[in-house]
């Protein structure tokens, strides 16, 4: 992880490694979003004409 809560990020920057830990059964990035508590999936942010 290479961001922190509170951190201003841009596009392009680098937020994190991938890696596999735990009970991962590969390399991946997981990444959550929590909005007022609850946890939302991070793809209804992301502006429509960014590819993914």
């Amino acid at each position: 992880m290479d961001v922190k809560e509170g951190d201003d990020i841009q596009q392009g920057d680098l937020i994190g490694a991938v890696g596999k830990t735990g009970r991962a059964t590969g390399p991946h990035l997981h990444w959550t979003v929590s909005l007022n508590n609850a946890r939302v999936n991070p793809k209804l942010l992301l502006r429509a004409d960014q590819p993914r």
